[in-house]
């Protein structure tokens, strides 16, 4: 393991009031001069993740203690770097940073390193290899759904059999590029995504075709094997072309739109050898048919397709033989080559103008790709026709040097592809991802499942009385780009309820100025005159979570006047757990969805609220709040209002918080002893639930406000009690409790129990648990009504 930047203990990060005075500051300059994170590593706020793994690499094989080792100040340097680089690499931290400077961060991020060794050799391993695609969580499941083969390599830096492999996959790489893609995923920085994959040992190497299973590659990790394996996924027939049936095949294709490439094999040995054939085909799948002929069997025919400037000819749709000026001959046997010669002499896409645009995209769905100059689109967008074929989305390109006025309406201002989704011309989103054949197809096909829209100031929902989630972005901002795939995920779900727009605000500046926009992305929900900013995870479940809480809230917005009346003049009985907090505060935005859980979790148990102190400066003052966020409890009597505790606790996550929250609530269970098992349990004539458990078990002590919940609920209506199996072994045993914690019903039928070792219910949630028992007890209500109780 490398160094540990941080000594002693470290406390929750919370920021004092003293730093308001700095709050408005931080909105317009991140942090000072100097010591701006993007300054440190040398990279643009538009940096991606790949260029700022690559600039901190750099830095780190010079800047690194361990070759500065007469630099006392080494250490502290190079953790400044570290952290601005663990900071930027992680899309929620980037953001909060990009809004609030290091004020928004947690102070433990960036405190641990590695050795130099680490980022020499193991750090990285194909970043610098153009022919591998690193992917990540965030576009691995689009890489794979694309339509195209992937041949995905996952590797742990550490692994000492991926670092022999990586010479070997560089090399594959090159020779299969452009037939298939190639892809590197790093299970140290993507653990999550290499464990839901069911990746257990390194390296493992993975073909990925979309709709079918991923098929493992289990033989020689060398370059003829892998050759070999991904080889047999290009099925594209590869056709034999005589006399019998050349003239049938060329038709038949030439009426679907489809050319051929023809090698003729000579004594010349001029043709182009089975497998480039085959890379071939797979390379040009859905654009030209790819097939040979044997010119010594089939002189005849050879000499009728004037076989005189190359062996290999491409012979566009509608071409004839004797028409060779239509005919592009190929002088090199490079796959490589012929794919780009081939793509550039190919029709190029459909051109649509003013006067067609509006009647052509009425009723169907179409990506458009924007030019600015009177050349076509990248020869590579012709592949988007074949790939798109079966999602009926259709493909064109509009010339903005042409068609300037139009562009202008849709305020087009630079080359973009953008999915209309056969709704007229104002439903339409603009792609903001990489430029790259498989980015483009995964964007269109969720985009016309999809419910997002691009806006401009003619459609933006300023006025409209349906609800609106508007998302605030800069295209060239990393944590954007990740945020939009969830939004079209959220429209899904949402579909019909509300609505989703985006808005680029460089190119809207001064409407994004009109709602104060200072930090990209940001998230606003317009519900008629009310705004709500979104300071979830960005995920499409934690916005379904913070609408549904705008919807049902779950947290009560407090002010000095209500928190007097509702806190502090709370009912008997009653507690309250509330959220002290600034919203520029990085720390308290990380909790904000935390905290609405939470709410959730314990309603109908505690009641919880949240009080803006940026707002209420002085009223938080006057209660004694001094840093942010503060978490207290108000419970017990209500002779003492002002008696509260403080959460101190490091974890500020929905289920910790939960725990705390609960343990301050008097118990509704029972401890249980031998004797008490034996005489109110077994002989009783009560229902019971109970808790079987040890002290020392993780999970019982995870269990335990869970089953307070449950005996709340079903207070009145069955006993509920706790026997601790450490305690007393011999009962735990004698009830055949085996694991901990154990949860069993002791249902009571009259003169007898339903079972005497109780049943087990396999299940740890209060609810489902409480289902269940209400269930037995609806079951067993008619027999009780009809067996006559036993006499006192």
């Amino acid at each position: 393991m490398g160094s540990t930047a941080v000594h002693g203990v470290q406390q929750p990060a919370r920021l004092t009031l003293s730093s308001l005075l700095l709050a408005a500051a931080l909105l317009v300059a991140v942090c000072a001069e100097g010591s701006d994170y993007y300054q440190l590593l040398g990279v643009s706020r538009e940096a991606t993740t790949r260029e700022i793994r690559q600039a901190f690499k750099k830095l780190a094989l010079t800047m690194h203690p361990d070759k500065n080792p007469g630099d006392a100040s080494a250490h502290d340097k190079f953790l400044k770097v570290n952290r601005a680089y663990e900071v930027l690499k992680d899309e929620d931290l980037r953001k909060k940073y990009d809004k609030y400077g290091e004020n928004g961060l947690d102070e433990q991020q960036g405190g641990r390193y590695e050795s130099w060794n680490y980022y020499r050799y193991d750090f990285g391993i194909y970043d610098d290899d153009l022919e591998i695609i690193t992917l990540d969580s965030g576009d691995f499941e689009a890489a794979v759904n694309s339509g195209e083969i992937w041949f995905v390599n996952f590797y742990s830096p550490r692994c000492s059999h991926c670092h022999q492999l990586a010479p070997t996959w560089r090399e594959f790489a090159k020779e299969m590029d452009g037939v298939i893609r190639i892809g590197a995923v790093n299970c140290g920085d993507n653990n999550h995504l290499c464990r839901r994959k069911g990746i257990n040992s390194y390296p493992s190497l993975y073909v990925y075709r979309a709709g079918q299973r991923p098929e493992k590659f289990t033989g020689e990790r060398n370059k003829d094997d892998l050759l070999r394996f991904s080889m047999q996924f290009i099925t594209t027939t590869v056709t034999e072309l005589w006399q019998g049936n050349v003239f049938t095949e060329i038709e038949a294709a030439f009426s679907s739109g489809l050319g051929w490439l023809i090698t003729f094999c000579c004594d010349s040995g001029d043709c182009l050898e089975p497998r480039t054939r085959q890379k071939l085909a797979g390379m040009l799948d859905g654009l030209v048919k790819v097939g040979w002929m044997d010119c010594i069997l089939q002189q005849q025919l050879c000499d009728s397709f004037q076989v005189s400037s190359g062996s290999t000819a491409l012979f566009p749709p509608g071409s004839a033989v004797d028409q060779q000026d239509s005919v592009l001959w190929l002088e090199t046997l490079d796959s490589r080559e012929i794919y780009k010669q081939v793509l550039h002499h190919l029709p190029d896409l459909d051109l649509l103008s003013t006067d067609t645009f509006k009647e052509k995209l009425a009723h169907h769905r179409w990506l458009i790709s924007f030019t600015f100059s009177s050349g076509s689109a990248s020869s590579e967008y012709k592949k988007l026709r074949a790939l798109l074929r079966n999602d009926h989305i259709q493909v064109g390109r509009v010339d903005c040097a042409a068609e300037r006025q139009l562009c202008q309406s849709l305020y087009i201002q630079k080359p973009c592809v953008a999915v209309f989704k056969g709704l007229g011309i104002n439903d339409f989103e603009i792609h903001h991802g990489k430029d790259v054949l498989y980015n483009i197809v995964g964007f269109a096909r969720e985009s016309v499942r999809a419910h997002v829209t691009t806006l401009r100031p003619d459609n933006f929902p300023s006025n409209r009385k349906e609800p609106w989630l508007v998302d605030f972005f800069a295209p060239w901002c990393p944590p954007c780009r990740a945020l939009l795939p969830e939004l079209r995920k959220a429209s899904i779900q949402l579909a019909g309820q509300m609505k989703f727009g985006t808005l680029d605000c460089t190119v809207h500046p001064d409407l994004c100025s009109t709602y104060n926009i200072q930090a990209y992305p940001t998230t606003v929900i317009f519900n008629g005159s009310s705004l709500h900013e979104y300071e979830g995870h960005h995920s499409a479940d934690g916005i379904l979570e913070f609408i549904q809480d705008l919807v049902n809230p779950s947290v009560v917005v407090l002010d000095p006047s209500s928190f007097s009346d509702k806190v502090k003049g709370r009912a008997e009985g009653q507690t309250w757990a509330v959220d002290f907090y600034a919203p520029w505060c990085g720390p308290c935005q990380a909790m904000m969805p935390e905290w609405r859980r939470m709410a959730r979790m314990v309603s109908g148990q505690i009641l919880v609220g949240s009080l803006d102190c940026q707002r209420f400066q002085t009223f938080c003052q006057s209660q004694g709040v001094r840093a942010y966020p503060e978490v207290r409890l108000y419970a017990g009597s209500t002779k003492q209002p002002d008696r509260y505790a403080t959460y101190s606790g490091w974890s500020r996550d929905a289920q910790t918080l939960r725990a705390w929250a609960l343990s301050s609530l008097p118990r509704a269970s029972v401890d249980l002893t031998p004797g008490t098992f034996r005489s109110q349990v077994l002989s009783g004539r009560d229902h019971w639930v109970l808790d079987f458990y040890a002290p020392w078990c993780g999970p019982c002590q995870h269990f335990a406000p869970e089953f307070e919940i449950l005996a709340r609920t079903l207070k009145g209506e069955v006993r509920s009690g706790k026997v601790d199996c450490q305690a007393h072994y011999e009962t735990c045993q004698s009830a055949g409790i085996t694991a901990y914690p154990t949860v069993r019903f002791y249902a009571y039928r009259g003169s007898r129990r339903y079972e005497h070792s109780g049943e087990h219910i396999n299940s740890r949630d209060a609810n489902t648990i409480a289902d269940i028992i209400r269930s037995r007890l609806e079951q067993l209500s008619p027999r009780l009504h009809s067996t006559p109780k036993d006499e006192l």
